[in-house]
């Protein structure tokens, strides 16, 4: 199981999202460019002493993201509010990569194409989106519940 930022905007969800992956034991990737200079002092308030546990790829693009992972057989799992499908209705694997778009503007359709799951987070009529970082955190526990991922004592 992994995570993978596509071009985040916003230090801090990084920063928190390498805080996750950290405690859980999940690799991160990010896909760059970032919206922001990469660097620990962005990360740190949200990150805390963390961020030198987790384990963090970074990608220079998305092309590059795609031929870093050729042939590892990992589906490619979006988290993404135009979608149909629910979190809690998916069958999660060890090996899935879940994909986190962009907070302004989510994921291109590039991205949609190379997806082999498109799942969203149930929410209240009316409400749009979830900060990313919640989103991660729910959708990953079920991942990592359903196959039996989380870490041991």
């Amino acid at each position: 199981m992994r995570l993978a930022l596509f071009e985040p905007d916003i230090p801090q969800n990084a920063g928190t999202l390498m805080r996750l992956g950290a405690c859980l034991g999940v690799p991160v990737d990010v896909i760059e460019p970032c919206g922001f200079v990469f660097a620990d002092k962005y990360f740190r308030r949200a990150g805390m002493d963390y961020l030198g546990r987790v384990d963090l790829t970074r990608h220079l693009s998305w092309p590059a993201f795609q031929a870093a992972r050729q042939g590892n057989g990992a589906r490619l799992v979006l988290l993404t509010t135009g979608a149909s499908t629910p979190y809690t209705a998916f069958r999660f694997k060890l090996g899935d990569v879940l994909v986190l778009g962009r907070e302004s503007s989510g994921l291109p359709e590039a991205v949609h194409d190379a997806a082999d799951a498109r799942l969203k987070v149930p929410m209240a009529a009316g409400m749009r989106s979830l900060n990313v970082a919640a989103a991660a955190a729910m959708v990953l526990g079920e991942a990592l519940r359903q196959t039996r991922g989380f870490p041991g004592p």
